[in-house]
Formats: C-alpha cells, structure tokens, sequence
C-alpha cells in the first residue's frame, strides 16, 4: 500500500531502507505502522503560531551518505573547536545520515555502558530500545510529525547507564551537517537506571550557509529511581530547515534531569522541551537561550508536568530576538491532582533589538491540587537604558555596552553547559547572531 503524504516516500521505500539497515521485524514494523498513522493524523498545533504554510513533509532525499572520518583533523574548524583533541575517548560524530566515528573508553564498556548510534542500537540492542523508544516519553501517534519521525528514522544516538554506574566525564556527541539536502530524523535516546549518573551534551552544526531538506529531531530521556541526567544542547542548523525539535524526560522517584539548551537554528522552528515528574521527590531544571534573527519565526514551549509529591520544577528562559524575528515562549507549570507539596516556578525574559523583532513571553500555570508552591516571572523589552549609560560612563562604545549586555543576559545559561568549547561555541554564536 502507497501512502500519499505528499512527501517523496512510500511504505516501500522505508522497506527497503530498513532491509538495507538489517533492522530487526519490529523495528521495520513501527516504521511502517508509523507511516501509514501519518496519514490520518493532523499537524501539531502550537500555540499563537500558525504553521499551516510550513513545509514540514518535502525534501530532496532521506538519506544522504558521507565519508566516515578517519581522524578528527578531517573535521572543519568549528567542528574541532568543540572537541578535547587530546581526550577523544566517549564521543560520537555523525556527519549527515552517517555514523562517522565514535570512540568509548574501556571503562565504561566494562561497566556495561551502552553509547551508541541509533541505528546500530536497533540491530545490537534491540530489546532496550523496544523497550523505551517511543513508548513512554513521545508517542509515535500524538501527531503527523512524530509518526513521520517514527517512520524515517535516520540517525541519532543511544545511551544506556546501568543501575549504580555513575560517569564522571560528558558523553559527547556532535551532529555536522556539510550537505544542504541531508534531512535530519535524528532520534536520540538516554536511558539512565536507578542511582545512575551521566553527563550528555550534542551539538548540531551547519557548515552550508542554506539547507533543502527537514529537521525532525526527537529526544527521550528517562530517569529511573534516584538517577541523574544533565543534557546539554547547542542547535546550530542552517536557513533552509523547517525545523520541529521535541526533547522530553520521565523522571521516576527522586529523580534529576537537568537541561541546558541554547537554541540557535537560523530555521523556522517548533521545540518542545517537555518533562513529566513522574515520581516523588523528583526534579528538573530547566534552561533554555535563544537569539533568532533575519524572518525567522519560532515557537517554543517548555513544560514541566508535576505528577508525583514533592516534586520540583524550574524554567528559565532567556530570548533575543533582532531584525524581524518573532517568537513566542511559552511555559507551563503544571501541577496534576495528587502532587502534594509540588513546586513550580518558572521565569521567561525576552529583548527585542529592533522595531520589527517581536517576543511573546506567556508564562502558564496549571494547578489540580491545594497543597503546592508556584510563582512566574515575565518580561519582554528592549535593552535597559541605564544599564548602557552606566557602562558608556565607563567610557565603553554603545554598541559593546549593548554586547555586554547581552552576553550577561543570556549567561546563566551558557555557564551551564559542562563542556568547555561547547561553551565556547555557544558563545561565539550568540556574538555572531547579535552583532
């Protein structure tokens, strides 16, 4: 059976795409399963943004196929400036639709750590992730976009932490993208067992200056009793994208997800970044920069779901917008039934640069349940004048005083991320996007 999406795919073609990837019947199951819920699915529908003009199906191939790297000299410069050359051990590199090197240290397979692309993760290790991949945190049905990421998978990344295992170091992962007709289906998958510990941090980077195809990319971390995750994130795809981005956690009792997520995509953009506080006592952190320039139009929503007692969540967001970019943030604190002695705060501020760029900052609370704390805290506004009198006092140039500025405004976020030249280059990026 054909299924018509308007997309240059059919069930025969993700057939044969996993027949050629040797994916396990199940595997090749959902995928077609997925394609043929797509069909009678609706889009999602983001709140105050319009996205029934937006091309979310097209692109001119579903996977394309580079040169793996023999040595990470290979990579371009902004790709190596992110890298510790001198410790390579616990890094994936994927280059387009390619697994192009990966290194994991002795230690950690000795362990029983699993750090993996996603792909080889089917194959190798195929009743972990039938066991969480798009069963708990993301649904493969909840709307055209996910069903259609189930259905072309094309890359991404598994990692599994057993029960006790604690990692010292980040895993890194960098996702480069040289070719401007790769399409991105990138499904990343954390599983961290209980008392277990681990550090993520992935980079997206462009070196096209305009890309053709989607970026459909999709994060499930789940935490289980007593774990900890910190996931850091810098997104730097290029003009061209449309671009939906869903990271989610499900946090069970006493459990930590941290998130550190500087959203720089130079492409239109939908990104949720939902969590679900499943069990007492479990906590997430959430924070969250963006600078949009040029036209582009962006949505992002943050949510921090309260289910179990005790539980705490925090959001922080921070957004530039200049030229005539428009955003909107919205965040969410919601407090269900029964999740006594929950705390929800959340805090989102927005500067505008120009007359045209415009921000929308909706801060969102929801509350089932008496015994609870919440609070919010929003902004949006231009650059405080007395800030730029008091550092041009100091005889600084009005445009570095409105640079220093910004970089203090997103800040704590940046300071956050646990990889130095991560920082680095998010740092660099907010320079070159504001400048």
């Amino acid at each position: 059976m054909t299924v018509e999406l308007n997309l240059p795919v059919t069930v025969q073609d993700v057939r044969s795409f996993s027949e050629a990837n040797g994916e396990p019947t199940w595997f090749a199951e959902l995928r077609t399963a997925a394609l043929d819920k797509a069909a009678g699915l609706d889009m999602p529908k983001p709140d105050r943004t319009n996205i029934t003009k937006w091309d979310f199906m097209n692109f001119p191939t579903h996977t394309v196929v580079s040169e793996e790297l023999t040595s990470l000299d290979e990579l371009p410069e902004e790709a190596r400036g992110l890298i510790n050359l001198e410790s390579q051990e616990n890094l994936y590199i994927q280059r387009n639709n390619t697994p192009a090197f990966i290194k994991t240290s002795q230690e950690l397979a000795d362990k029983g750590v699993i750090f993996t692309d996603m792909l080889t993760a089917v194959r190798e290790h195929g009743e972990l992730v039938q066991k969480y991949f798009m069963t708990e945190a993301v649904k493969v049905d909840e709307h055209k976009l996910t069903a259609l990421h189930a259905a072309l998978v094309n890359g991404g990344v598994f990692v599994y932490v057993p029960k006790n295992v604690v990692i010292e170091q980040p895993l890194q992962v960098v996702f480069l993208n040289d070719n401007a007709e790769a399409s991105l289906y990138n499904h990343v998958l954390v599983v961290a067992e209980a008392n277990a510990a681990v550090t993520y941090v992935e980079t997206y980077i462009s070196t096209v200056e305009e890309a053709k195809g989607q970026a459909n990319i999709i994060s499930e971390v789940i935490v289980q009793d007593n774990a900890q995750v910190i996931y850091g994130a810098v997104d730097v795809l290029a003009k061209g994208y449309t671009t939906y981005v869903n990271r989610r956690a499900r946090l069970a009792r006493d459990a930590k997800v941290d998130w550190a997520l500087g959203l720089m995509n130079d492409s239109d953009t939908i990104s949720e970044n939902i969590t679900h506080l499943i069990g007492d006592g479990s906590h997430a952190d959430t924070k969250t920069v963006v600078v949009g320039r040029g036209e582009q139009k962006l949505n992002f929503t943050t949510e921090v779901r309260h289910w179990g007692k005790n539980s705490n969540g925090h959001i922080l967001k921070h957004g530039v917008m200049k030229d005539a970019a428009q955003s909107i943030f919205n965040g969410i604190g919601y407090i269900e039934h029964g999740a006594t002695k929950a705390d929800a705060q959340q805090e989102s501020r927005v500067l505008m640069l120009s007359e045209k760029a415009r921000g929308d900052a909706n801060p969102i609370l929801l509350i089932d349940e008496d015994d609870v704390t919440a609070g919010h805290a929003a902004s949006v506004g231009r650059v405080d004048p007395l800030q730029l009198y008091y550092l041009m006092s100091r005889g600084i140039s009005k445009a570095e005083a409105e640079r220093l500025v910004i970089h203090g405004f997103l800040a704590p976020v940046v300071t956050q991320l646990p990889i130095e030249g991560v920082q680095k280059q998010l740092t660099e990026v907010i320079e070159r996007k504001v400048r």
